[in-house]
C-alpha cells in the first residue's frame, strides 16, 4: 500500500533548525509523477500549506509565512522529499504532513490540500521561545 513516512520532527528552541524528510513507497506511479507538498496543522487550526515542489524538482512554492526560512527539495532517485526549516519560530509549532499529488495537470506545484491524493501520518514540530 501507499506509504508516506515523515521523520525529523522534534522539540527545539526558537532560532534553531530542523530538517524533515518524507519517504514514499507503494505509489501507483513513479515518484517523479507526483507533485510533492508539505502542510502543517497547529492545535485548533486548519491544515495549511507550507511548501510544494514540482515533479522534476525545478519549481517550488512556499507559503509567505515561511518564505526565506523553509526550503523544500526532493530526491527522485531515493523517493524522498525534504523540508529544511531554519530560524524556527514558536508559531511554526504544528504537526507537519507530507503529501503527494498526481492528479494536477498543467501546474508545476499545488498549494490546495484538496488536490493531494496521498498523505503521511505527520511528524510533530514544537518550537519553544
Amino acid at each position: 500500500q501507499v506509504q508516506l513516512v515523515e521523520s525529523g520532527g522534534g522539540s527545539v528552541q526558537a532560532g534553531d533548525s530542523l530538517r524533515l524528510s518524507c519517504a514514499a513507497s507503494g505509489l501507483p506511479f513513479s515518484f517523479n509523477d507526483y507533485i510533492m507538498g508539505w502542510f502543517r496543522q497547529a492545535p485548533g487550526k486548519e491544515r495549511e500549506f507550507v511548501a510544494s515542489i514540482s515533479r522534476g524538482g525545478g519549481s517550488t512554492s512556499v507559503a509567505r509565512s515561511v518564505k526565506g526560512r523553509f526550503t523544500i527539495s526532493r530526491d527522485n532517485a531515493k523517493n524522498t522529499v525534504s523540508l529544511q526549516m531554519n530560524s524556527l519560530k514558536p508559531e511554526d509549532t504544528a504537526v507537519y504532513y507530507c503529501a503527494a499529488d498526481r492528479s494536477s495537470v498543467g501546474f508545476a506545484t499545488t498549494t490546495a490540500s484538496a488536490l493531494y491524493d496521498y498523505w503521511g501520518q505527520g511528524t510533530q514540530v514544537t518550537v519553544s521561545s
